[in-house]
């Protein structure tokens, strides 16, 4: 495990990683979630092997610190995702990140291009105001003192085991401000930014999941969109092959 700070007051972000060859493949977790738990199995797959993998938990999450006086913005937690990979001596790193993490990634290739050469997202938020069956819904219907005081310990109940099992790690304060602005969304908005970006994008939706809204416009802006077979929202969960193809650039 290593670790640097993130906001000046000595609040540290964590990450575990295995040794390889660059450039690294970072890998970025969801929503009230831990990247290890979602990406490990990935990164092990032989497919991927000899290329540095790095684990990050953004702040509030995971093995991370979770000042109580951060803003956990988009912005914030790819400021923080840069201070790791700046920590890590990683430029031109291949992200690979799942729902709210890809918007973090989306923000940090805009903020700071000289760390990211690919992006590999899988049911990333790319607009504001998501409808109301997105994940983050089940947290923000609260508002943060609501959530703090009790309504955490009802949403726990309510998402099921999977979910469940790493958001209870998971700063409460800090859940509800992060899913609080990813449905603000970033400026300038995220599918802006994948559209815009002059790099390798692959963006995976999950068949269960339903139609990509406005897949054929990043389609045209250079993205390759891959409709992934038998998964929902945690392909690399539920279709690990095809996940692993994409992430090797073969599918």
């Amino acid at each position: 495990m290593r670790q640097t700070e993130f906001d000046g007051k000595g609040s540290c972000i964590r990450w575990t990683e295995t040794p390889g060859e660059g450039p690294a493949r970072v890998y970025v977790h969801g929503l009230g979630s831990v990247s290890s738990v979602y990406h490990a199995h990935i990164a092990a797959r032989p497919e991927l092997a000899g290329r540095r993998s790095l684990f990050v938990d953004l702040p509030g999450h995971g093995i991370s610190d979770r000042p109580e006086d951060f803003g956990y913005r988009l912005e914030d937690h790819a400021d923080a995702l840069a201070a790791a990979l700046d920590a890590a001596g990683e430029s031109g790193a291949e992200l690979i990140a799942h729902s709210m993490g890809g918007s973090v990634a989306l923000v940090l290739a805009h903020r700071r291009p000289d760390l990211v050469s690919r992006l590999v997202l899988t049911e990333a938020n790319l607009d504001a105001s998501p409808p109301p069956a997105a994940g983050s819904a089940w947290i923000t219907v609260y508002e943060e003192e609501e959530f703090v005081g009790g309504a955490h310990a009802r949403v726990l109940d309510a998402v099921g085991p999977l979910w469940a099992s790493t958001m209870r790690l998971a700063d409460p304060r800090a859940l509800h401000r992060s899913a609080t602005w990813l449905r603000r969304g970033s400026d300038p908005i995220m599918r802006d930014i994948l559209e815009g970006l002059p790099i390798d994008r692959v963006f995976l939706q999950g068949e269960l999941t339903g139609e990509l809204a406005g897949g054929a416009a990043l389609e045209a802006a250079g993205v390759r969109v891959v409709t992934v077979p038998g998964a929902g929202h945690n392909v690399m969960l539920d279709n690990p092959d095809a996940f692993v193809a994409a992430v090797a650039g073969q599918g």
